[in-house]
Formats: C-alpha cells, sequence, structure tokens
C-alpha cells in the first residue's frame, strides 16, 4: 500500500551497480530499511543519491508492507534543503554522530513521533545557527534522546546533591565511587542545559571543549546501562577531533 511520510536518512549502503539500501527513520513508521533502485546512476541527471545521504530530511512516497523486512520507495524529495550543513565541516560531523546515534538507538519499526519530530526540527536548527552557537548541540541531542526515550537523569543538581554518579543516574550527595567521573563543575553545566528547552539558548550554557568532551562520554556511557545494542559509535571520534 502506498503512504506518505515524513524521514531521517540514517545511512546508506550501495547494492549492485546502482542501486542503495537506505535505513531511514521515518514519522509514520520508525525506522526502515528501503531499497532504492537505479539512484546511482551513471547518468549525472539521474543520479540522486545525494539526496539519501546521512541526515537527510525527505518527504517520501513508499510501498509499506508490514512485517517485510526491506521495503521500497516510490518517490522521495528534500522536506528541506540545507544551506550550509552539508558544507561546513563542524555541522557535517554533529549530523552524523546524531545520525549514528539514532541509528544505534531506535529499535526497527517502533513509531516514535515525538522523537522524530525533536530530530527533524534539531537538523533544520543545526544548518541555521551560526557556527559559534552550535557547540553544545551534540550533548543536547544525546539528552533530548535519552529523555524521549525514557533514560532520564535521576534527580536535581542542587548544593547538596552537586556530583554526578554514573552508578546512581544522576545527580547524588556524594561523589561517584569509578569512572567516567566528571566535575562538579561539569554537573553544574550539565543542570543548567537541562533546563534549557530552546535551540536558540543552547550557546548561553558556558562549557569548553573538556567539558563537553567528558559529560558526552558520561551520557554515551549511561546510555549503554539502559540499552544493549548501542555499541561503538564511530563518529564520536571524529566529533571529538573537531568539536571545540
Amino acid at each position: 500500500m502506498l503512504q506518505k511520510t515524513k524521514g531521517i536518512v540514517l545511512r546508506s549502503v550501495k547494492y549492485g551497480e546502482s542501486s542503495l539500501i537506505s535505513t531511514i527513520f521515518t514519522s509514520s513508521f520508525g525506522i526502515q530499511s528501503y531499497m532504492v533502485q537505479g539512484v546511482r546512476s551513471t547518468k549525472v541527471k539521474n543520479n540522486r543519491s545525494g539526496l539519501l545521504q546521512a541526515a537527510s530530511l525527505l518527504d517520501l512516497v513508499v510501498y509499506q508492507r508490514p512485517q517485510q523486512n526491506l521495503q521500497r520507495i516510490r518517490e522521495f524529495q528534500p522536506a528541506y534543503l540545507y544551506t550550509s550543513l552539508q558544507e561546513e565541516v563542524v555541522k557535517n560531523s554533529i549530523a552524523m554522530f546524531s545520525a549514528e546515534l539514532l541509528l544505534r538507538l531506535l529499535p526497527e519499526q517502533a513509531i516514535m513521533p515525538e522523537l522524530f519530530d525533536f530530530a527533524f526540527d534539531y537538523l533544520m536548527q543545526l544548518d541555521k545557527m551560526p557556527l559559534n552557537s552550535i557547540a553544545n548541540f551534540p550533548l543536547y541531542f544525546i539528552i533530548r534522546c535519552s529523555d524521549l526515550l525514557g533514560y532520564s537523569i535521576k534527580g536535581e543538581y542542587s548544593p547538596e546533591t552537586m556530583h554526578l554518579s554514573l552508578q546512581e543516574g544522576g545527580f547524588t550527595s556524594h561523589p561517584p565511587a569509578s569512572r567516567p567521573f566528571v566535575s562538579d563543575e561539569d554537573s553544574k553545566a550539565l543542570a543548567e542545559l537541562l533546563q534549557t528547552n530552546q535551540f536558540s539558548e543552547l550557546s548561553r550554557v558556558n562549557m569548553n571543549s573538556d567539558m563537553r568532551y567528558r559529560l558526552i562520554d558520561w551520557h554515551i556511557e549511561f546510555l549503554h546501562q539502559h540499552t544493549q545494542h548501542l555499541g561503538k559509535i564511530k563518529s564520536l571520534e571524529v566529533l571529538q577531533t573537531i568539536l571545540h
């Protein structure tokens, strides 16, 4: 049956001489794998593989058959055309990291419209924001994805609960006993970020690169405690190299 849906491309791999298999997070059907035939044509005017790069935002018309592992796309076109994200290295690296995180976090075919809407808007705002305002985007993305999947940080930061403990899963009154460690200054910055609801306000939370690295590592380990299939995020090393 033909269905219309929006989608976020998470990964595309070559298949045969001219086709792709694309893993797409859709608003209507969750994560689905689609065969897209002839998209890598040697004729330039017929080559539309660029639209299926990771983090692309699409309007789709698909053949949706329940219980099938591989679906087919009839039509696809951009739902939003990026103006800077694909050319600017920092923005592109953040987008690749975000797409990989979704790919590894989300179960197949689980419909999550609230998380989809957040991720779709997040990528558009990442494209629109100036470079000097996006350093906190990856950490914020991890936090919001965790919340929307039901993996929220426990407790609240206060003078009495200023420590962040992985074992406790949140803010505590006593220092953590094992790694990964973050400083109390990191915990305070994280608390500010947790209170932020607008993308335009993220840059107001003052963090240096070392603080971001520690908090991102902490959250990745936090997610490892809640999901069995996260695995190693390959794009994380690139992200930490370019993010300042």
